[in-house]
């Protein structure tokens, strides 16, 4: 019985001490982790925090848009569309393509994820900025994506989440479950998001430029 102690709490530390600090800060440099993003402010004292990055080969006009459009009946999540579109958030896959009807989004607009409420735009700063945000009965979240120029063919997305619940058992139980698979599905957005900006990217630059 005493090594099946053991072995429990060995697992629960190496989750809470390696794993979930993994999931808060996936491909996350210092300068991500450090920086100040459009709303952070929103979100004081957060119980839940996540910043996840990754580096698109790509300028910030080659990822905006599949930005722009992500949402239900519109471009998709651009992660795993079988898990989306089981639970409901989706209901087609993703798209592959931009799409024009959807490239104009402006703060006070609301993203869906799935068929119930959506999500409030409050702050859009092109090719710079996204940050979806609310608040509720002792609970408020803000989901912000930036986009950072490295150099003129790359660009670091980042994602961050930030969410804060009434302090009680239940509200840190719940947190604790969504954390795993608000990581997975966060993660594989940002790597669907690289390859399709890196398509389009390398799509137009294979475009053959005419002279006036």
């Amino acid at each position: 019985m005493g090594a099946i102690v053991f072995a429990v709490l060995a697992i629960a530390a190496l989750y809470w001490f390696v794993v979930r600090r993994w999931f808060g800060r996936w491909g996350a440099t210092t300068s991500d982790l450090t920086r100040v993003m459009a709303c952070d402010a929103a979100v004081v004292d957060p119980t839940y925090s996540a910043t996840l990055a990754i580096t698109v080969g790509a300028r910030p006009e080659y990822i905006w848009p599949w930005l722009v459009q992500m949402g239900y009946q519109r471009g998709g999540l651009y992660s795993y569309d079988w898990l989306d579109r089981l639970f409901g958030y989706l209901d087609r896959p993703s798209a592959d393509s931009i799409l024009p009807d959807f490239q104009s989004l402006a703060v006070g607009d609301e993203i869906r994820i799935g068929r119930g409420q959506g999500f409030p735009v409050t702050a859009v700063e092109p090719y710079r900025a996204l940050v979806l945000s609310g608040t509720g009965d002792g609970f408020a979240w803000a989901w912000q994506f930036g986009l950072y120029s490295l150099d003129h063919k790359r660009t670091r997305l980042v994602s961050r989440n930030l969410v804060r619940v009434r302090s009680s058992v239940g509200s840190w139980l719940f947190m604790r479950v969504i954390e795993p698979a608000a990581f997975l599905m966060t993660r594989r957005m940002l790597l669907g998001l690289r390859e399709r900006a890196e398509a389009l990217a390398a799509a137009r630059s294979d475009r053959p430029s005419h002279a006036a």
